[in-house]
């Protein structure tokens, strides 16, 4: 592309090698791209992130766990990843060739607060009814109030999840995130996390053999506690904790400025990755600060 673009603009054929010399010589360095979501409303994303700020003070004050939620698949096949190999060496990873339907699909939860981790193991896709099932899971194994972050899938909707709300003294809130922002999901790390600790480079070849690598994984993050913290935190937090404080006392407040929201230019660069009804487990951390 770069020799494409100096031959059509400078009318000069410049080899590979030479193209790479001068940028190297410029300072440009080769990197794998995100996706910058264009669909996302960045006024959406600045509105959520003071809705965070205030989830945030008020289960400081009740006690509440927060929660993010997400789904994902993982294939026996090898998720491809870079590695370092001799020079001159190619990158090979090898591979039994296992056909698509072999994966293992999953629902999970972080809790930033405590590092805890819920997990519940999927057959087939995800629906309104394995969403309950989920939620449920997160009811019964937590006292206290709950709210439950995660995106707007056709999943995270519908009769089953409404009628379970509608269950008396349930104590669970779900708060959905913006559209196009998986960045702002503390349980997307867990996900990459994953696929960097269980299929990272590595056929598995079979589901069964990537069901109990899950299990290993999610087993061992209870001793991986400020791990799981340091992880799993996003730009969400940082930018709800850059917010300006509310003043304590009305009669006492002192006019404050307002971050603009081309202070959260930021906010439209996100990880590539996506999604995936019931076995249910679940793995607790520590209690972290």
């Amino acid at each position: 592309m770069v020799r494409r673009f100096i031959e059509q603009r400078c009318g000069l054929r410049l080899s590979r090698s030479t193209c790479l010399r001068y940028l190297h010589r410029l300072g440009f360095v080769f990197k794998r791209p995100k996706k910058r979501l264009l669909k996302a409303d960045q006024e959406k994303r600045v509105a959520f992130i003071e809705q965070y700020a205030a989830l945030w003070s008020e289960a400081q004050a009740t006690g509440a766990k927060i929660f993010f939620v997400d789904e994902a698949h993982f294939r026996a096949d090898a998720d491809l990843r870079g590695k370092w190999v001799l020079k001159g060496h190619p990158a090979l990873v090898d591979s039994t060739s296992p056909r698509w339907g072999e994966k293992a699909s999953y629902y999970s939860a972080v809790c930033l607060e405590t590092a805890e981790v819920e997990y519940m193991e999927l057959t087939g896709n995800s629906t309104a009814a394995t969403s309950t099932a989920f939620l449920q899971q997160l009811r019964a194994n937590h006292t206290g109030p709950l709210i439950v972050i995660w995106d707007n899938g056709p999943a995270h909707g519908g009769e089953a999840i409404r009628t379970y709300l509608a269950t008396p003294g349930l104590d669970l809130r779900l708060v959905r995130l913006p559209a196009y922002s998986p960045d702002f999901n503390a349980d997307e790390a867990i996900w990459g996390w994953a696929r960097e600790e269980v299929t990272g480079n590595t056929c598995l070849g079979t589901k069964a053999l990537v069901q109990e690598k899950m299990t290993e994984f999610f087993a061992g993050l209870t001793a991986r506690t400020a791990e799981i913290q340091t992880r799993c935190r996003t730009k969400l937090q940082a930018l709800a904790e850059a917010l300006p404080a509310p003043p304590t006392d009305p009669r006492h407040a002192i006019p404050m400025e307002i971050p603009s929201p081309l202070w959260f230019s930021c906010l439209f660069e996100f990880p590539h990755g996506r999604k995936a009804g019931c076995n249910t487990r679940r793995v607790f951390g520590g209690c972290g600060s």
